[in-house]
């Protein structure tokens, strides 16, 4: 996937991505206060496919549902330095890739062109050409990610009604079959 790419610090807490009384809203109007708190007004310049760059311990904090606003927002993938395990596991379980790149932060800068393969774990900065090589998702993750988060598998595989299926999977990354994905 390839988008423009965002690049934020260190231990940005979902506190800070998800402020509480923003808790109490609906989805679409939840995710203009995304970032609210360290970089006001970046939901009126995020557009569908961007990325988000992160340094070490992105999501640190509590467990909100931080993804499905990023998700809302049209956020392609995120990428971080390294995520907190529990923030790590709810954007797979939402559907929203997330990349564990050492060295990311110091790739790219704000309103850079990207480029990431989940599936190789290749990223590279397309404004400038450097690339850096990640560990890649583990087919499992991949295959999450295909089906457009953990609900949406369970449907696929039969645990939840399959006429859930579609409204689930919205926003699914695609999977190029050749990828072994």
């Amino acid at each position: 996937m390839t988008g423009r790419v965002w690049v934020f610090g260190d231990s940005i807490d979902t506190d800070a991505m998800y402020p509480a009384f923003a808790m109490k809203l609906d989805i679409p109007e939840a995710s203009k206060h995304v970032f609210h708190q360290i970089r006001p007004g970046w939901t009126d310049l995020v557009e569908r496919g961007d990325i988000v760059v992160a340094g070490r311990n992105f999501g640190v904090g509590s467990s909100r549902p931080v993804a499905a606003l990023f998700r809302h927002l049209g956020v392609a993938a995120l990428l971080a330095e390294d995520f907190n395990s529990l923030f790590f596991r709810n954007a797979i379980n939402a559907g929203l890739p997330a990349l564990t790149v050492p060295g990311v932060t110091d790739l790219f800068n704000d309103r850079d062109s990207g480029t990431v393969d989940i599936a190789t774990g290749t990223v590279r900065n397309d404004t400038t050409g450097d690339t850096v090589q990640a560990q890649p998702l583990p087919g499992l993750i991949q295959e999450i990610l295909a089906s457009g988060g953990i609900l949406a598998r369970l449907a696929e595989q039969g645990y939840l009604p399959i006429e859930l299926l579609d409204a689930l999977r919205s926003g699914a990354v695609p999977v190029d079959s050749s990828s072994g994905a």
